[in-house]
């Protein structure tokens, strides 16, 4: 069976490493074009990219589908299908229809939940306990397509949304092997979503950033987890602005205003919520480096 892979960021070149040690055909690999990086904005391979160079599979990096040669560049492969984890194209019908054994897609959550481009960010943020990738078929409605199969996992109550993509790419990866295996056998059956119970996940941003201390103390503790590594949540402390990497919800009331300070302990600092309290436990001050809260606040005194 010929299989074109198409993905971008590290959870996809998991599961491209995976399905090549699995020995499937991969005639080719589709990924982001490079892109300026880091301070010095040179052009940076994607790690899909990185992978694709490492073990000679041709590689290919359209702009778009629109052109019709570059259409013809993926029918003139003949795969019999194509695999897609986080490609970051939403592909048009003409290519849909290329593979006779269809586009497969690695998606992130437990269809039809998050659907959308940060299924798992989302997840953590909303304070789920549980969540998964789906096996799905592709189709134009973004995250609509008919599913193949699921595998889950729980979510650790402090885990930050970076280590539970961590561990999506690993059960992806294995998803993803399994469903081309079955594909092969020709054993592979499409169960349509229940759209009616489809929720989205929109790509996070900057403006998301600040922490609302009139939510819950668990609240907060979700969203700095859902906001970490990236864009990272912050705060605003007697005039200074912090990024916050790690909290934990203190079960304690306070009839404090939520904001207030209510103390440092050795683990981090204390401030009210609207229902219990956060300890904030590493953060970074603007300019300077990630540092423990009691570290950063023995050099540099709160007024209480």
């Amino acid at each position: 069976m010929r299989v074109v892979f198409m993905g971008t960021p590290d959870i996809a070149a998991t599961c491209l490493n995976k399905i090549i040690e699995k020995g499937f055909q991969i005639v080719g690999v589709y990924t982001q074009p490079d892109r300026p990086k880091n301070r010095g904005m040179k052009l940076a391979f994607s790690p899909v990219k990185e992978v694709a160079i490492a073990h000679n599979i041709p590689v290919f990096q359209p702009e778009s589908f629109r052109e019709e040669e570059t259409v013809q560049q993926l029918r003139d492969l003949k795969p019999d299908v194509v695999a897609v984890v986080a490609y970051g194209r939403i592909l048009p019908q003409k290519v849909l229809d290329i593979p006779p054994k269809g586009c497969i897609n690695i998606h992130a959550s437990l269809l039809p939940a998050y659907r959308g481009s940060a299924p798992y960010q989302w997840a953590v943020l909303d304070g789920l306990q549980e969540t998964g990738v789906t096996a799905m078929y592709l189709c134009r409605e973004m995250d609509a397509g008919d599913m193949i199969d699921t595998a889950k996992t729980p979510i650790g109550e402090n885990e930050t949304a970076g280590e539970l993509l961590d561990r999506l790419a690993v059960l992806g990866a294995d998803l993803l092997d399994k469903t081309l295996t079955a594909m092969e056998k020709g054993t592979v059956q499409g169960i349509p979503q229940d759209h009616s119970k489809a929720t989205y996940a929109p790509m996070l941003d900057k403006t998301m950033c600040p922490i609302d201390f009139t939510k819950t103390a668990q609240q907060v503790h979700n969203h700095v987890r859902g906001m970490n590594p990236w864009p990272v949540a912050t705060m605003e402390l007697q005039g200074k602005r912090f990024k916050v990497y790690e909290t934990a919800v203190i079960h304690e009331n306070s009839n404090a205003i939520p904001g207030s300070i209510l103390g440092l302990t050795k683990r981090g600092l204390r401030i009210a919520c609207g229902e219990e309290i956060v300890e904030i436990r590493t953060l970074q001050a603007e300019g300077g480096k990630r540092m423990a809260s009691p570290d950063y606040f023995r050099g540099h005194p709160l007024e209480m």
